[in-house]
């Protein structure tokens, strides 16, 4: 029981959203524009124990694309107002939830967020990745990386190094600003402008490196170009002397939250060459896309034929 409904919070995370709340109307992704939302039916906290029923008002929250305040969550579950707040307590004690700036909202907390991190690091998708991740490593002969984002940071899902000697070693678990790292633009490209604004009020643009743009005017037509031509270049904006190439790894009609990037030294990557690698990178991104599309009793089998 609590494993499937784990497997809930990953495929949550596996397709992130930034957070809002909208009570009367909704977003349409298709149109671009603000439309009335449908009444959804009441969500059921199923459980037969208050663990499990803590769990399923986890999923509750985590499978909408928006802050939740307390008479939110009585509308959408009917539960009583003291009962959802003693839960919301407990939650927010184990750092399973965070109460927003104005104190009346909710959203994933740290400990929920590295819980999904984990399971993206470690599923059964894993081994499957890094094959993708070892062959790309092969053909461009620099070090590549999976990474995904979480807040306003950009983490190493997994990461296969260079033989080359010289060589930036970030092992997975590893964290970057979202602003200043190639994967980081790739990410804030696909939010819409408010979205992008939103993440970015709470996330202060410090300057890395001299490269590092710290301007949100300079920033957006950045992002702008990123969007025209598929890909991300982080030119010694994160780390001097460090050059990344990044493409989003294709996840149908949703939103993706994976990028598959190559790194290396400046003296060995210039951006030129950066984009001679991208044919690889896109095949690697494509390759990587089918995988988290795979069903799971599929790729078991393959994997116990292999």
């Amino acid at each position: 029981m609590i494993g499937k409904r784990l497997c809930k919070v990953k495929r949550f995370f596996e397709k992130w959203n930034p957070l809002y709340e909208i009570s009367e109307r909704g977003y349409h992704r298709g149109a671009m524009k603000i439309v009335p939302a449908s009444n959804p039916e009441l969500a059921t906290l199923d459980g037969d124990t208050p663990t499990m029923r803590l769990f399923a008002l986890l999923e509750v929250i985590a499978s909408r694309d928006q802050l939740f305040s307390l008479q939110a969550l009585v509308e959408a579950t009917g539960l009583p107002k003291p009962t959802l707040h003693r839960m919301l307590q407990q939650l927010e004690s184990a750092n399973l939830l965070q109460r927003e700036g104005d104190g009346r909202r909710y959203s994933t907390g740290v400990r929920l967020r590295r819980l999904a991190e984990n399971l993206l690091m470690n599923d059964s998708h894993h081994g499957a990745r890094r094959a993708v991740l070892r062959h790309l490593v092969e053909q461009v002969g620099e070090s590549c990386n999976i990474t995904t984002l979480s807040g306003s940071e950009v983490v190493y899902l997994d990461r296969v190094e260079t033989a080359a000697p010289l060589r930036f070693y970030l092992h997975p678990g590893s964290r970057v600003p979202v602003h200043c790292s190639a994967s980081g633009k790739i990410f804030l490209a696909q939010m819409t402008l408010a979205q992008r604004n939103r993440l970015l009020a709470h996330a202060p643009l410090e300057r890395s490196t001299p490269n590092t743009l710290t301007d949100l005017d300079k920033l957006e037509r950045e992002l702008k170009r990123v969007q025209r031509d598929g890909f991300a270049i982080d030119d010694e904006e994160f780390l001097p002397g460090l050059l990344c190439l990044a493409v989003l790894v294709p996840a149908g009609d949703r939103p993706s939250n994976l990028c598959v990037a190559v790194q290396a030294p400046i003296m060995r990557l210039t951006p030129a060459k950066a984009k001679a690698l991208l044919p690889a990178l896109q095949r690697a991104a494509r390759a990587l896309g089918e995988i988290d599309a795979e069903p799971v009793s599929s790729r078991s089998r393959k994997l116990a034929e292999a």
